[in-house]
Parts: structure tokens; sequence; C-alpha cells
């Protein structure tokens, strides 16, 4: 009896599916590698029927970013990734890539037909000895907008994050700047410095500076437009007229010591204080004439 109710449930297990739903994992949930290495996120799945199932990449930081969508490498990872089954490779990580990953796979025609599995990566600086190594990051670049022919100039480029310390190398429109000795500017590799002594209109471009060193690829800040432009006013004009003041100004100034020396103020002072004596007043006028007796004949003389 025992042997029967054996053999009945085995004919059932053969002849009735067995209902299964799409399932997701991955071999090794935490990755770690150094920077500019390839770092491999394994994603396996299971399907009941759909043959064609639907995978995506996700990364999740402050928000769920996509890295595989709709058959194709979003944002910064389009170029440097690439998709084996639903395993995904990332080419040359940097520390930006660190963070926690999710495989999802839909499968339409599934009893369940969704599932996911998670890593995560961690990106380390490269090793050697007790010294952490950094590769270079994008320099800061001073360049200004504009300046005025003739001046003098100094570019600046600096990366402080990279070790060793980088190295710096400008280029103007695209070119590599290479110092010689008829060249009108000098640089300094070691301080990022590019200085020109006389700037001129030949010296206008697109100028961009590169940081590299020992440990990853070189990088570069954005080209920036620099322009040379004439002073408003010929500078001999402002040269003579300048010179002239001062030329004028130094005649003054000897003419005054001169003056000073031989007295001109003592008797300028002398003459401003001399007395004033007012012309004497008129006469008063005589006084009138009062009681004045007349003489009257008193005989009459015959001759």
């Amino acid at each position: 009896m025992t042997m029967m109710m054996f053999s009945l449930l085995l004919l059932l297990c053969i002849h009735c599916p067995v209902s299964m739903s799409v399932t997701v994992s991955s071999s090794k949930t935490k990755v770690e590698v150094h920077e500019h290495t390839d770092a491999v996120l394994s994603c396996d799945f299971r399907t009941e029927k759909d043959q064609n199932p639907r995978i995506e990449w996700k990364k999740k930081e402050k928000a769920v970013t996509f890295v595989y969508f709709n058959n194709k490498f979003i944002g910064s990872y389009a170029g440097r990734a690439k998709m084996e089954g639903a395993a995904l490779t990332i080419h040359s990580v940097t520390q930006k890539d660190s963070g926690e990953y999710r495989c999802e796979v839909t499968a339409s025609d599934d009893h369940v037909n969704f599932g996911e599995a998670t890593v995560t990566l961690d990106v380390h600086g490269m090793r050697l000895s007790s010294t952490i190594l950094v590769p270079p990051h994008i320099p800061s670049c001073e360049v200004p907008s504009s300046v005025f022919a003739g001046s003098d100039l100094e570019l600046l480029c600096k990366d402080k994050q990279s070790v060793p310390p980088a190295t710096y190398s400008w280029y103007k429109d695209n070119r590599a700047l290479k110092v010689s000795s008829d060249a009108a500017y000098s640089m300094d590799a070691r301080r990022g410095t590019l200085k020109f002594t006389s700037v001129s209109k030949v010296d206008s471009g697109m100028y961009r500076c590169e940081s590299s060193n020992s440990v990853g690829a070189p990088k570069s800040c954005v080209a920036q437009q620099l322009k040379v432009i004439d002073y408003p006013v010929d500078i001999t004009i402002l040269i003579a007229g300048a010179s002239g003041f001062v030329i004028v100004t130094l005649l003054c100034c000897i003419c005054v010591c001169v003056c000073r020396r031989r007295g001109c103020r003592e008797k300028k002072k002398t003459k401003s204080t001399k007395s004033y004596n007012p012309p004497p007043p008129p006469p008063p006028p005589p006084p009138p004439i009062h009681n004045i007796k007349t003489y009257k004949p008193t005989q009459s003389f015959m001759i």
C-alpha cells in the first residue's frame, strides 16, 4: 500500500508542471577594487518561461540613477562599461563610482515577473607601501578673459589632490606649448605657471592646462579664451605726456628753491608792509569879517 501511494505521488509530480518565478542573485555582493582598474558586478538570473527578460542596472546615491536602461548605458557610463549576460563591467573606475548598485530583471511571462540583487562597490586609491597614490584630478586654471598688449601676464594651474604631486603642461588652441630660447613665454612644470613678459595679439587664443603623474591618466581643465587688446591710446603718447609732466614739476620745484634762497619772499613782505602816509589836509577857510567900520569923510577938500 505504501509503495502504491509513493508511485501515485511520483506520477503526479512528473505530469503536473511546477510553478516557478524569476530569481536573481549575485555571486559576490561586495566588490573592492583600486582606482583605474575594472570592476565586475555579477548578476545571475533564472526565469520560468521568459527567454528574453528585461535587464536594468541602477545606482543608489542620494537618488536612484540609471546605469543600464533600455539596452544602453546612461550618462558617465556610456563608452566605459559593458554587459555580459546580466553581469556589469565598469572600466577604469574612480572613487566616484563607489556606491550601491542594483540589478533588476523583469520577466513578463513568468508567474512572479520581477527579481533584483544588490552589489556594493568600493573603489580605493592605489597603495604603494604605506602611501596612498591618487591619480590626477581636473586642475583649476586661472586665465584672464582679456589683457592689454605689452603687459606682463601669468597663467596659473593647480591640482591639489594628486599623489605624487602632478606636473603640468599648457596648451594653446589644443597644441602643446614648448619652451625654447626664442619663445615669448616661460613655463614651470612643477608650479603650473605660464608667464609672458610682454603679451602681443598673436598670444590670443584658447588656453588649457593638463595635470599628470605616474598613477593615472592625465586630466585637463576646460579651455578658456584669452584676448589681447590694444591700449585705447598710443602708449608712446602716454609715456611722453607723463615725462613732460615730471619735467615741468621738477622745473617748478627748482624755481621755488632758487627763489627762496635769493630772498624773494622777504622782499615781497617788506614791500607789502611799508607804511602809508596820507596827503596833508587842506587849510581851513578864513574866518568871516565882522564889525568893520566904514570911513566916511567929514570934510570935503577942494583943490
